[in-house]
C-alpha cells in the first residue's frame, strides 16, 4: 500500500502544552521535545506514540524557545528571558548555562552545524528588526550581522555550505555562504512571500527547506534554488516550528501555538538533523 505523504494529522492532545509551544526537536530514539508543556519553564517529552509529560523544569526566570541535539546527543535550548544557551546532559538532566550574551535581544530559534557550531536567530519584535549570532563550541558568542528585519527560523544546509536565516514581518528568507571556521558571506534572497509571516525551519538530507507559514496554517518546502516546491496544509493556524523524526526520519512533526499542540505528517525524504544524529562522530 502506497504511503500518504504531505498529509497532517494531530499527533498530541489539543491544549496540552501552552500557547508558548516551540522549538521542537527529536532524540535518536524518536522523541519529540518541544517548550512549555502544560505551563511556561518547562520542556515536554513526547514519545513516538503521542504520550506527553514533563521532562524537566528550567531555572527560574528561563523560558525556552528553539531547542537541538548535537552530534553527542546533548541538548540545546534558547533561553530567551535570560539571553542564554542552555545544555543538558540527556544522561544526568544535569542543566548548565552554555552560554550566555547580555547584548541579544532574546536568542530565539537556534541551528547546529555538522562540527555542533551553533547558530542564534534575535528578533526585537517591537522595533521589527534582528540579529544572526554565532556560538561556539567552547561558548564563545559572536555577532555575525546586526540591524537586519525580525530575524526567526534559522537552519544549516546539509553539506554545511549555506546558513538560512528568515525574516518574519519582512517575509523574507536569505541564504549565506558559510564557511569551514562558521563566517559567513555572500548575502542572497532565497524566497520572499507576498503574504503571511514565517517562523521555525528545518531543511530535509537533500537540502530542500520546510518553512512554517505562522498565521497561514501551512509548512511551505521550498528547494535550494528558492523555488516553492508544495505547502502541507495544516488543522491549526498558528504553526511555530518544526523537526523531522521517527523511525526514519522522515515524520515531520509541527507545533501549534493556537492549539497548544503537535501536528505531523510523512515527508519523501528524512530530516537533514535526524540524518546527522546518526552518524556519529
Amino acid at each position: 500500500m502506497e504511503e500518504t505523504l504531505y498529509e497532517s494529522r494531530v499527533f498530541t492532545t489539543a491544549g496540552g502544552f501552552t500557547s508558548g509551544i516551540e522549538g521542537p526537536a527529536c532524540d535518536s530514539e524518536g522523541n519529540v521535545y518541544a517548550v512549555n508543556y502544560e505551563r511556561r519553564h518547562t520542556i515536554g517529552r513526547v514519545t513516538p506514540e503521542g504520550e506527553a509529560a514533563v521532562f524537566i523544569e528550567l531555572p527560574d526566570g528561563s523560558v525556552g524557545n528553539g531547542i537541538r541535539f548535537n552530534r553527542a546527543g546533548d541538548m540545546f535550548i534558547a533561553d530567551y528571558t535570560k539571553h542564554n544557551i542552555l545544555k543538558v546532559d540527556m544522561k544526568t538532566l544535569e542543566l548548565s548555562v552554555f552560554a550566555h550574551e547580555p547584548a541579544m535581544n532574546q536568542p530565539n530559534d537556534i541551528a547546529i552545524a555538522g562540527d555542533d557550531t551553533i547558530f542564534a536567530s534575535d528578533p526585537n519584535w517591537g522595533k521589527s528588526t534582528g540579529n544572526l549570532w554565532r556560538i561556539g563550541t567552547d561558548g564563545t558568542v559572536k555577532l555575525l550581522e546586526g540591524g537586519m528585519g525580525t530575524t526567526n527560523g534559522i537552519e544549516v544546509s546539509p553539506d554545511n555550505r549555506t546558513l538560512y536565516v528568515n525574516e518574519t514581518v519582512q517575509r523574507r528568507v536569505w541564504a549565506y555562504d558559510l564557511s569551514d571556521d562558521g563566517e559567513i558571506a555572500n548575502k542572497r534572497l532565497l524566497i520572499e512571500f507576498p503574504d503571511y509571516g514565517m517562523d521555525g525551519m528545518r531543511c530535509d538530507s537533500e537540502g530542500n527547506l520546510y518553512i512554517t507559514r505562522h498565521g497561514k496554517g501551512t509548512v511551505a518546502k521550498v528547494s535550494p534554488a528558492g523555488e516553492l516546491l508544495l505547502e502541507v496544509r495544516l488543522h491549526g493556524t498558528n504553526c511555530t516550528n518544526l523537526t523531522f523524526g521517527g523511525l526514519d526520519g522522515r515524520t515531520c512533526y509541527v507545533t501549534l501555538a493556537d492549539h497548544g499542540n503537535i501536528e505531523c505528517f510523512r515527508t519523501d525524504k528524512p530530516g537533514r538533523e535526524w540524518t546527522m544524529m546518526h552518524v556519529r562522530p
